[in-house]
């Protein structure tokens, strides 16, 4: 697609129907947008609403040579930058950032307990980027040598990559095996690496998630749409935290791709 030729769009009392157009094929898309009346249009025409790919995005509004701007009647199914929040090492960073900044401006949100830990912001793991925070991780792990850590890769969904460990020798042979013979950082593929909750909430005794949907049009101001139905995954093998069971993911992830397997 060339980000030049997308030319403004005037509203008309006779182009009152809606235009929408996608760069991924996919019948789900298409006929949900057909079947509201919907006219397909190609990308560099005038449109509505884009169903955009990652990297159109990423072309659209982060590129030198594109800086493309919106208009009130366009929508698209990303925010640019979303991957702020998507991506696991980023989301980490911009959850440490915001910690700081309530803490900085002395707001009770960032209260800590007489242990150091806080009060309220306590809804994730300690964590830490690999391989950049190895020595923060290893001083960590030596405070308590008998925990689980759970690492996964920053970029990568559907439980691809993931692994616990127990031992920091696991965690020394791993990055020996990953990153030998690496020496640009920029050629390494980042991971996550955080405590494991060993006393997850049980159904029937088995792990399990909950999925629910919210819909933000907008950050400023923040306007969000809460979906009231949802969904739940669960494992298919009941729950054990014996270091025998460290590598079994049908105990520990709720992965549909993992789970599916196993029946």
């Amino acid at each position: 697609m060339s980000s030049g030729n997308l030319q403004p769009y005037t509203y008309t009392p006779s182009s009152y129907r809606l235009k929408y157009c996608s760069d991924l094929d996919k019948d789900v898309l298409s006929s949900n947008f057909e079947k509201r009346g919907w006219t397909s249009v190609n990308q560099d025409e005038d449109w509505n609403f884009y169903w955009a790919s990652v990297f159109t995005i990423k072309t659209l509004f982060n590129s030198l040579e594109c800086h493309y701007r919106l208009n009130d009647y366009q929508v698209i199914n990303h925010f640019p930058n979303h991957y702020e929040l998507t991506r696991k090492d980023l989301m980490v960073k911009n959850i440490k950032r915001y910690r700081k900044e309530l803490a900085k401006e002395g707001n009770p949100i960032a209260e800590r307990d007489e242990m150091g830990a806080f009060k309220f912001l306590d809804f994730i793991p300690a964590t830490y980027m690999m391989p950049a925070d190895y020595n923060l991780f290893a001083e960590d792990f030596k405070r308590d040598p008998n925990a689980t850590w759970i690492m996964k890769p920053a970029a990568k969904a559907q439980g691809r990559g993931i692994f616990l460990i127990n031992k920091i020798s696991q965690i020394k042979k791993w990055t020996k095996d990953k990153w030998s013979g690496i020496s640009a950082p920029l050629g390494r593929e980042g991971y996550v690496i955080s405590k494991y909750i060993d006393n997850p909430l049980l159904i029937g005794g088995k792990k399990f998630d909950l999925r629910i949907y919210i819909l933000v049009t907008s950050y400023r101001p923040l306007k969000c749409y809460w979906y009231r139905l949802g969904f739940a995954r669960f494992c298919t093998v009941k729950y054990t935290s014996s270091a025998n069971d460290i590598d079994n993911m049908f105990v520990h992830l709720t992965n549909v791709s993992y789970q599916k397997q196993s029946v």
